[in-house]
Order: structure tokens, then C-alpha cells, then sequence
């Protein structure tokens, strides 16, 4: 593909996803004490949340060096994280086994776009992930600010990028075990096992034994997700794990952009 129709194809996939976040907005919003309620429910799980942070300043913990103000940095990253998860592929995913079961990928491949984009990421919630974005920027923006680190360019840029890579490394991790689908298609499993995955971030990673560590880094980054950010804020990344951190979420979408082509080849379509 040319550069130019390459152009022509972002600008139009981006077109498509501001009409997927508006329509999503829209039906939301039809059912008004829905969306309230959804909110006010995330709120209690924030709450949840801020039990940790609470914990941690009682009892004065540190893990590996990191004191109760870095540590409420991981706590905030990953309710952020949460939210974003929540709010753009959650949904998407579990779907992906229905459309599968019940044959309504049929109807999606018909459409002029790239049948992953439009499977993967038609649903955006808007109004349940709220709290959760809110609320982990404030413990962000609070631990940042009692550790004493400055405010500049730089480390916001720095943060800001390591957080889009671990958005499309949320992505391109957590779609994975769903591509089984296509194969199996029932990913009921494998689903609950890949939340209960999303849960080992809520603390930072040192308190895991190294070998976990290597592997929540390396094998199944889902340790780059809610920790990279901060510990590069805190100056305790070293050039290699740096490195690491902008490659994976690259390697690991050109890998499930492989996987996903593989996948869609064993599709049994329900009309054939």
C-alpha cells in the first residue's frame, strides 16, 4: 500500500472510531439512570481501590525502595489503566466469541474496513470508566507531587508515551486469549484467566519473586502496563528495561496483527 492510500485508510479508520465513541455516547446516555448508576458503581470500586492506598500510608509499607507516595503513583496508574481497559476493549473482547457463536461476524466482514478494527474496537464506554480516570490522575498527580519530582515537559511527555504504549500493549496482550474463539469459540476460561491477569497490577512488581517478574515483563508484558510509567518517572528504569518498554507494545501488535490474519482463516462462517 502506497503512502498516500495508507494516509487515506488512517484518516478514514480514525473518522469511524470518533463515530464509534460518539454513538457509544449516545446510547448511553438514552438510558440516563443506567449511566448514572454504572458511574456511581465504579465509584464504589474506586473506593475499593483507595483501601490500598489507605493500608499502605497506615503501616508505612515500602516495597523494594518504593515508599507509600511512589507506591500510591502505581495504584493511580493502574486505576487509570483500569479505566481505559474498561472503557475500550473490555467489551469488544468478550464480544468477539458471540459474533464467532452466532455467526454475526458474517455481517461484519461485509463492511469497507479492517474486520479487527471494527471487531475489536465498535464499542467504547464513556461514562463507567470515568471515575476510574479521574481518580487515578489525581493519586498520580498527588504521589507525584509529595515525592517531589518536577513538573516539566519532559517527564510528562515521558509518562504520557509509556502510557499510549500501554494502551496498545492492553490491547495487543489481552485480545490474545480471545482469538481462541475462532477456534474454540467459547473463551469463557480463558476470559476469567486474562482478568485475574489485569489484577497483578494493582501493586507495583517488585513485590512478586524475580522470576514472575521476568516473565510479567518479558514473556507476557502486563507488567510494562501500570509500571513502566512511573518507575521512569522515578528515575529507576534502566536503559535496557527503557528500551524494552517502547519496542513491546510495537513487536507485541505486529504480533497479534499476525495472530488475528491466522485466526480469521479458520472462521467457519455461519452462512457456509
Amino acid at each position: 500500500m502506497k503512502q498516500s492510500e495508507w494516509q487515506r485508510e488512517l484518516r478514514k479508520h480514525a473518522k469511524i472510531y470518533g463515530l464509534f465513541i460518539k454513538n457509544g455516547l449516545i446510547a448511553q446516555l438514552e438510558f440516563r439512570a443506567n449511566f448514572v448508576t454504572g458511574i456511581l458503581v465504579e465509584c464504589g470500586y474506586l473506593l475499593a481501590k483507595l483501601l490500598y492506598v489507605l493500608v499502605v500510608y497506615r503501616t508505612g509499607v515500602t516495597i523494594n525502595g518504593l515508599k507509600p507516595d511512589s507506591i500510591l503513583m502505581f495504584v493511580g496508574t493502574y486505576t487509570m489503566m483500569t479505566g481505559l481497559f474498561v472503557g475500550l476493549f473490555m467489551t469488544n473482547f468478550m464480544n468477539l466469541s458471540q459474533h464467532v457463536r452466532t455467526g454475526s461476524l458474517d455481517f461484519l466482514m461485509t463492511k469497507p474496513v479492517s474486520l479487527q478494527f471494527i471487531t475489536t474496537l465498535r464499542h467504547v464506554d464513556i461514562g463507567m470508566p470515568l471515575p476510574n480516570l479521574l481518580g487515578g490522575a489525581v493519586m498520580v498527580g498527588i504521589g507525584w507531587h509529595r515525592m517531589g519530582i518536577p513538573l516539566d515537559i519532559g517527564s510528562l511527555a515521558s509518562f504520557a508515551g509509556y502510557i499510549v504504549g500501554a494502551v496498545v500493549l492492553t490491547y495487543s496482550v489481552f485480545l490474545l486469549p480471545e482469538l481462541l474463539a475462532f477456534k474454540f469459540v467459547s473463551t469463557r476460561a480463558l476470559t476469567e484467566i486474562s482478568h485475574a491477569l489485569w489484577d497483578f497490577n494493582n501493586m507495583p512488581m517488585g513485590i512478586y519473586h524475580t522470576w514472575v517478574r521476568r516473565i510479567g515483563v518479558f514473556v507476557l508484558p502486563i507488567f510494562l502496563i501500570t509500571n513502566f510509567s512511573p518507575l521512569f518517572v522515578l528515575g529507576q528504569l534502566s536503559p535496557g528495561y527503557i528500551a524494552w518498554g517502547i519496542a513491546a507494545p510495537i513487536l507485541f501488535l505486529a504480533l497479534n496483527r499476525y495472530l488475528w490474519t491466522r485466526a480469521v482463516k479458520q472462521y467457519a462462517s455461519a452462512s457456509s
